[in-house]
């Protein structure tokens, strides 16, 4: 006599932050300056979450965020990427999980990071003619990149 199996039943905790659709843009067509505060604002509002407003954390959030909307362009605006980024910063949110740890990593390391010329390798005068310009975060903002390519994030 074999007992029936048991079925395997997930449950899953509904989300606590409701996602706010934004309606979808052709390339023609660029984001209104209202759509765009309305990103910034719940980006913003989702990374102090995220980095449960700590101190140093929620400045360089805030410095980066800003200068994302300050340089972006108004066609470059992708609603689905900023969808994508606010769900992956719920979820760094909601628990201690790898989102929390990739948000915290990268906090730090762009804290640490201070101004970009002071962390660029000095070369010598010689070298500085062939107008070669190497520095320490190339492999930080590569991953980055293709984080945000394979994610379809918009981590600045």
């Amino acid at each position: 006599m074999s007992t029936p199996s048991k079925s395997l039943v997930l449950s899953f905790r509904p989300c606590s932050f409701r996602i706010k659709s934004f309606p979808c843009y052709s390339a023609q067509m660029p984001a209104s300056r209202n759509e765009i505060v309305r990103a910034y604002r719940q980006l913003y509002t989702q990374c102090l979450r995220a980095c449960r407003y700590s101190k140093p954390s929620r400045y360089v959030l805030r410095d980066k965020l800003r200068s994302s909307f300050r340089n972006g362009l108004p066609e470059e605006f992708d609603a689905q990427r900023i969808a994508n980024t606010i769900e992956f910063l719920d979820g760094a949110t909601r628990s201690k999980g790898t989102e929390h740890r990739i948000l915290k990593n990268l906090t730090f390391v762009w804290w640490s990071q201070g101004d970009s010329a002071k962390n660029a390798i000095k070369l010598p005068k010689e070298s500085k003619s062939l107008m070669v310009t190497v520095t320490k975060m190339d492999h930080l903002n590569h991953t980055v990149r293709m984080l945000n390519e394979t994610m379809g994030l918009c981590i600045p």
